[in-house]
């Protein structure tokens, strides 16, 4: 690893060191159970080893470095009380009197939040696609496939899971509409962020390091 590309890995590894902690502290005891917590946080810390296993063949921009990390904090919180328990949520549903504990929205717009910054990066970075209507469509695109099949990968838990651990993770909470919504959540951050933070995801990708060539 050349010096360049281990300057640009200073910040994913402090990030990373924080993950292992806040990971770490929070599996201890959960109050929803250690499953519900592997459930729900394993698949971004799943995501965080495989862009830890490509770091030399292809560093990624802080930016999205730092969206990802904070994108699994919503994980751990969720994991750590249930989507349908979280102390955040619940204190908006008695504070604006809602029908149930919302958090489970925070995480599905999110899911449409750091995706697209990540879909953009790579197609960008691997594809001939130039920054236009077609790069924006494709990137919605992704997001708006990962968001059902995020739904998919819920409904097969809840099926295979214990039942009191599936519907914890299903979250629905008595909604029919559910799946629907957070699709729909995550399609909304992908269409939001690209407008917002393209200009900034391009900066922070003109410091990324080109790795040097085996």
């Amino acid at each position: 690893m050349g010096p360049e590309l281990r300057r640009h890995a200073r910040l994913p590894l402090v990030l990373l060191g924080l993950l292992a902690l806040i990971s770490s502290l929070t599996l201890w005891s959960p109050p929803a159970g250690r499953t519900s917590w592997c459930l729900e946080v394993g698949p971004g810390l799943i995501e965080i080893a495989l862009l830890a296993a490509v770091y030399r063949r292809m560093p990624l921009s802080h930016l999205v470095y730092v969206a990802i990390f904070l994108h699994v904090q919503i994980l751990i919180y969720g994991g750590y009380y249930t989507y349908a328990l979280t102390p955040l949520g619940n204190w908006a549903k008695d504070h604006f009197h809602l029908a149930r504990n919302h958090y489970d929205r925070i995480g599905h717009l999110a899911l449409g939040v750091v995706p697209s910054l990540l879909a953009r990066e790579i197609l960008l970075r691997r594809t001939p696609l130039k920054r236009d209507a077609w790069l924006f469509f494709l990137v919605c695109s992704v997001v708006l496939a990962f968001a059902a099949f995020w739904e998919l990968l819920e409904w097969w838990t809840a099926v295979l899971a214990a039942p009191d651990v599936g519907v914890a993770f299903l979250g629905s909470q008595g909604d029919v509409w559910d799946a629907q919504w957070d699709m729909l959540l995550a399609l909304l951050g992908a269409l939001v962020t690209l407008p917002l933070l393209s200009r900034a995801l391009d900066r922070s990708m003109a410091k990324v390091p080109t790795p040097a060539a085996r």
